[in-house]
């Protein structure tokens, strides 16, 4: 692989998402972040359902050429929670 790894703060809605089995798993919905701290991304897996979570730490590599290598495989991230946006303070 020659694309060079880059920082989250590249990532758009719309990157493939990668299981470390090479596997695509969805794309990218939102980036979760504040300020310098990477929290993690929203994906989707399918045209229907919520959006799941993948947190920063599962996150193993980002690439230039729009790819997001996860550290778990696609079994493993097509079974994440569904994400429930918090409740309006």
């Amino acid at each position: 692989m020659n694309d060079q790894p880059v920082s989250w703060l590249l990532i758009e809605k719309g990157w493939e998402v990668v299981g470390s089995d090479g596997e695509q798993v969805g794309k990218v919905e939102e980036v979760e972040g504040d300020q310098d701290i990477f929290s993690g991304l929203l994906i989707s897996i399918g045209l229907l359902g919520k959006p799941r979570m993948v947190s920063a730490d599962q996150v193993a590599e980002i690439d230039e050429s729009g790819r997001v290598h996860l550290s778990i495989n696609s079994d493993e991230a097509k079974r994440l929670e569904e994400y429930e946006p918090p409740a309006p303070a």
